[in-house]
């Protein structure tokens, strides 16, 4: 936590900022040029192995890409065609795009990219990708999915390098410098098939710390970074500099292991539950950015959201609910069943203060009915802090985050899967979130909405649903291609 103190002078530092707004990190005048920071850096560049998975590499397209406004064809010259039966898409290919390496996109490229991921994580419900001629290429699924097209976003390789570490792609940029955990440099593309970048070369630097990501869009040695709300709202008010609030898909929860004598307990889920005070959790960890939501699909996608599954702020009920199920306060506060003690760790990662934060302030809500939970750092065992959620796809997330509850939470899901009607599958979702009310497998703290700061040289920036990640792929630079100089 910053002191009061730092908080002051670095309000004061900004205040005195006037006038006319500093240059370009990179110091070109002509705003050509662009450095960011950000937080999490990508152990490969590699689209199979998980880079970009919401498909704005910048390096690569996808046969669609994701906006705002949804899904839209990038190397797909048109929008996918289902079959009559929905187990078959039809996608054709753009025929004026040619890779970093000067080789022509056919499909053979699009099914060598796909093929060895079919059947799992995203693309569970993918058979088979087959090249019908150079320009079609076919997706047959295990059973219909109509929004197979959000999916289709897979940065394209060339055949002969698909999964390897050439960085090779049609997208506006190149790769002229990485350096794992450190920088990552792009230049424009000069053959790319669309309009060429009006920022040429992008710079990316990963910087895990969130205070020094700030101290360094002080000093002018980045243009941009994502930062906490509450180092975020030091720069309000600043000359040159503006704040970008985005709505995220991006739930933190602590996940309840059922193997665990305190943790498996019904009672202590249900109670662990409705003991936090989500609204001051928001407040006092997350400077208000975000939603006091319990539920375990973030508001950006209300209509899968089941109200009736939400858990109110009820201590009094929690502490009945434990005196209930046999659970008795011993001497010192903390409630023992059968010489079971009810506290348990909750591990986090290590060096995220926010996730220490919030960590702490779930334990400080279980204390106060008598359940002693223990932040650590790096705890890989038990319970787990986790940020949780999916722009794009709630199933994914709802499945991540509840299915080990197994019981009707798990077979609900499943149905969700199975689904072949958007309106069945969004019926089997609300259902799981019910099963859940009454069994829970998780207690969601807080819904955590993003905060980016940027130097006002460029336009260009447009909102889109956060990841809980905030890389350099998605969120405020998602669209960087289309960024111009003010």
């Amino acid at each position: 936590m910053l002191s009061r103190l730092s908080i002051v002078l670095a309000v004061l530092l900004l205040a005195a900022c006037t006038g006319d707004p500093p240059p370009p990190a990179s110091g070109d005048p002509d705003g050509t040029s662009l450095v960011i920071a950000v937080g999490t850096a990508p152990e490969t560049l590699d689209p199979q192995a998980g880079y970009a998975p919401y498909g704005a590499a910048q390096i690569y397209d996808g046969l669609i890409e994701l906006s705002p406004t949804g899904a839209r064809p990038a190397l797909a010259a048109a929008p996918p065609v289902p079959s009559a039966d929905g187990l078959t898409w039809t996608v054709r290919l753009r025929t004026d795009v040619s890779f970093h390496d000067g080789t022509g996109l056919d499909a053979t490229d699009v099914a060598a990219s796909y093929q060895p991921l079919v059947g799992e994580g995203r693309f569970w419900m993918v058979e088979r990708v087959k090249p019908v001629n150079a320009t079609t290429v076919q997706f047959a699924l295990s059973r219909p999915y109509p929004d197979l097209p959000s999916v289709l976003t897979l940065g394209i390789e060339p055949s002969e390098s698909a999964g390897t570490d050439r960085t090779v792609g049609t997208g506006p940029y190149r790769v002229s410098l990485w350096d794992p955990g450190k920088r990552l440099v792009l230049t424009a593309n000069p053959g790319y098939f669309g309009d060429r970048p009006a920022i040429t070369e992008v710079t990316v630097e990963f910087v895990p710390d969130p205070a020094e990501r700030a101290a360094r869009l002080r000093d002018g040695t980045v243009d941009g970074a994502p930062l906490p709300a509450a180092l975020a709202a030091e720069f309000d008010g600043a000359d040159g500099m503006t704040t970008h609030t985005h709505r995220a898909a991006d739930l933190r929860a602590i996940t309840l292991p059922s193997g665990n004598a305190v943790t498996g307990d019904p009672a202590v889920r249900l109670a662990l539950n409705l003991a936090v005070d989500r609204q001051a959790v928001l407040d006092t960890v997350l400077a208000g950015v975000g939603v006091p939501t319990s539920l375990p699909v973030p508001d950006v996608q209300a209509e899968f959201a089941e109200p009736a599954a939400a858990f109110a702020f009820e201590p009094a009920t929690a502490a009945t609910v434990l005196t209930s199920a046999d659970w008795i306060a011993g001497d010192d506060g903390v409630r023992v069943r059968k010489g079971v003690r009810a506290s348990f760790v909750v591990g986090y990662p290590e060096g995220d203060a926010e996730a220490e934060q919030l960590v702490t302030a779930f334990a400080q809500a279980a204390a106060q009915v008598g359940i002693e939970v223990t932040p650590r750092a790096g705890g890989e065992n038990g319970a787990q802090y986790r940020a949780v959620g999916n722009p794009v796809d709630p199933e994914a997330a709802l499945r991540g985050l509840l299915y080990a509850a197994g019981g009707s939470t798990a077979a609900a899901l499943d149905q969700a899967r199975a689904a072949t009607d958007p309106v069945q599958a969004a019926v089997a979702l609300h259902a799981a979130q019910r099963a859940n009310r009454t069994s829970p497998a998780a207690v969601v703290l807080v819904q955590a909405n993003h905060a980016y700061v940027h130097r006002d040289a460029w336009a260009g920036h447009a909102a889109v649903t956060d990841a809980p990640v905030t890389d350099h792929t998605w969120g405020a630079w998602w669209n960087l291609a289309d960024w111009t100089p003010r």
